[in-house]
């Protein structure tokens, strides 16, 4: 149970220090450590991890780790930080009980599990697209409530 500890602990360190895209790139990392693992046990690592996949701007993938950092967040924009931006959050706006953020493509989904993943009353939940978050708001919820939230949510923006 130790080498299998160890190991996950290796994937989340080498999946929040790094720009990883495949199994095999994360499987040459890991045997560089000195652990060899199978495509079949490294595809239930990542899922027993909640690991993802997301899409870069460099038109590739990246793995990317529950509660992604601000240096996975510059990687994705290919190494340079935006400011004003979180994970992709690009504009805010509101339309009756909706909240309509824009990301840039491929981080809607990122930005759409961190609000579900923050469990706060004022939202029942999200619909992700490429690049459109839709968070529903409560009945009575004001826009400027859920404008709140989303600034604890997003500090950034």
């Amino acid at each position: 149970m130790k080498n299998k500890r160890n190991r996950l602990q290796l994937i989340v360190e080498l999946v929040k220090g790094n720009c990883i895209g495949s199994q095999s790139e994360l499987s040459e990392r890991l045997a560089e450590q000195g652990i060899e693992v199978t495509q079949a046990t490294l595809s239930r690592d990542l899922k027993a991890l909640k690991i993802t996949k997301v899409a870069a701007d460099n038109g590739g993938y990246m793995y990317i780790f529950p509660g992604t950092t601000e240096m996975q967040s510059a990687k994705l924009f290919m190494g340079v930080p935006v400011a004003g931006q979180h994970m992709g959050y690009a504009s805010l706006e509101f339309s009756g009980n909706f909240a309509v953020m824009k990301t840039r493509n491929g981080y809607a989904a990122g930005l759409a599990y961190d609000i579900d993943m923050s469990h706060v009353d004022e939202f029942l939940g999200t619909i992700a697209g490429a690049d459109t978050v839709f968070a529903i708001l409560r009945e009575g919820v004001t826009h400027e409530q859920a404008r709140k939230v989303l600034n604890r949510i997003l500090p950034h923006h």
